[in-house]
């Protein structure tokens, strides 16, 4: 018998987790908390067998690869500690109302805005296995069910986590153990196999560099797959006239503890007052940590993002900015959008930076590395949305995942009824 083609195995990956939707739609929440508890104790369980299929991954990619995704991909104790510390912190959160809105019509009637689950949600993401824990335990708190594709370095890894932890966990509470389906393929026809089954994965997340993250999302668009994507990133720093030099030396350091992340320092601007000061602080704290800068003339565009320049990661471009505003429209313009700070002991400075700024994250005297799910909000996200249009923008975590409905019924309507 011949091997199913990558759509082939796409769709079967879609039907069985459709098939499964029900049983996570009506499950207790104290099925769905078990299944995260589960989730936690077996990373601890089956981490010898996980460390095992990590070291598979690395010991199989080419010598080029780069140090940053090496780092992104590598699992070790420390690490799987940490994935099992998330799951129990989102076991515990509180669920999301299933009622968000009751108001009453007249004539006798009252309307409910309720959640509803998606169903079956896709998801296309970086060689990262940390990842799949965060999309699948999102989904099962959500109530949805998944097909996950990960980059084909991390296959082993991810195909390890679904298959003794994830599915396991869900079973154990008694849940389908089809709800999160991986496609076990390293095969990049995978992704827009993903992306071209609108009856069967109508949402599809999209993680990864921008110009495949750009190219999903319009093949799935022309094929009427709606995305959540999470294609480019980059997070500024504007150092003001009023900025304290320790503070600014501390932001430095923790912009860029990890070099291949999308909310990594990227971009620092210095205002033109204090340029020739800063510009030594920036270059030693930089190249103190192997990190080199990027003055200016560039060869590159300012906004240039170098977490997804493989080789060159080791890099943060700097340039001058005059004013807070200035400082703003610069990233307003020239970057994605995802991240912007300023560093100043003026208020009135930090209130222009942060009124001007358009972008989904903004801080004062913090750095843009808490852009991220679980640090803002106390989940792990599936992605961070940078999208000019309404519906969930930053980190996207469970909360986000559901469809609005309206129901329409009478004011004296039973409890169980009415949704309560």
């Amino acid at each position: 018998m011949s091997e199913p083609t990558i759509t082939e195995s796409v769709r079967s990956a879609g039907r069985a987790a459709r098939a499964a939707a029900p049983s996570l739609a009506a499950a207790p929440e104290s099925a769905l908390t078990s299944a995260l508890e589960g989730m936690s104790a077996r990373l601890g369980d089956q981490s010898d067998a996980l460390l095992a299929a990590n070291v598979a991954d690395l010991a199989a990619l080419d010598p080029s690869f780069p140090d940053a995704m090496r780092d992104r991909l590598r699992l070790d104790a420390d690490r799987i500690a940490a994935m099992a510390r998330q799951i129990d912190e989102l076991a515990s959160a509180p669920f999301a109302p299933r009622v968000v809105l009751r108001r009453a019509l007249g004539d006798h009637l009252v309307l409910e805005e309720r959640r509803r689950p998606v169903g079956v949600i896709g998801a296309n993401y970086e060689a990262r296995p940390n990842v799949t824990i965060d999309v699948a335990s999102q989904l099962i708190k959500s109530r949805n069910v998944g097909v996950l594709r990960t980059g084909g370095a991390a296959l082993r890894s991810a195909a390890a986590l679904v298959d003794f932890v994830i599915a396991p966990a869900l079973d154990d509470a008694g849940l389908d153990a089809r709800a999160v389906q991986l496609v076990r393929s390293p095969d990049r026809a995978g992704a827009i196999a993903l992306v071209s089954e609108p009856e069967l994965i109508p949402l599809v997340i999209i993680r990864g560099s921008g110009p495949t993250t750009r190219e999903l999302s319009m093949r799935a668009a022309a094929l009427g797959v709606r995305t959540l994507a999470h294609a480019d990133g980059g997070g500024v720093l504007f150092a003001d006239s009023a900025a304290d030099v320790e503070m600014f030396r501390g932001l430095l350091r923790a912009s860029v503890d990890r070099l291949g992340v999308c909310n990594r320092l990227n971009l620092l601007l210095l205002h033109d007052d204090r340029w020739d000061e800063l510009v030594d602080v920036a270059r030693e704290e930089l190249s103190a940590l192997g990190v080199a800068v990027s003055l200016p003339p560039h060869t590159h565009a300012r906004g240039h993002e170098w977490a997804l320049d493989e080789g060159n990661e080791a890099n943060v471009t700097v340039d001058r900015a005059d004013t807070p505003a200035h400082a703003a429209a610069i990233a307003n313009d020239e970057t994605s959008g995802l991240a912007a700070g300023i560093v100043t002991s003026d208020s009135e400075h930090a209130r222009q930076f942060l009124d001007a700024y358009t972008g989904t994250g903004a801080f004062w005297n913090a750095p843009t590395r808490l852009l991220d799910g679980f640090k803002l909000l106390g989940a792990p996200e599936t992605g961070i949305n940078v999208d000019h249009v309404p519906g969930p923008r930053g980190p996207v975590t469970f909360r986000d995942l559901y469809l609005r409905q309206y129901v329409v019924l009478p004011a004296d309507a039973s409890p169980e009824l009415a949704g309560q």
